[in-house]
């Protein structure tokens, strides 16, 4: 990891709400992120409002 990356992912990168529909918003996660987290492209995720903050997790797999 470059070491640019890693200050962005430490101390958290400011980014930018986008519309995408009418009631849809996205906002963009670095890649170094996703990395260190062992996600993969279209892994399915939680998205959770705890008070003022937006949590995002891994979705706990529903496979039988």
């Amino acid at each position: 990891m470059k070491k640019a990356a890693k200050k962005t992912a430490a101390k958290g990168a400011a980014r930018r709400l986008t519309r995408t529909g009418t009631y849809t918003f996205y906002v963009t996660i670095p890649k170094t992120d996703i990395e260190a987290l062992g996600w993969r492209d279209r892994q399915r995720v939680t998205v959770k409002r705890t008070g003022s903050k937006i949590v995002v997790e891994a979705a706990k797999s529903q496979r039988s």
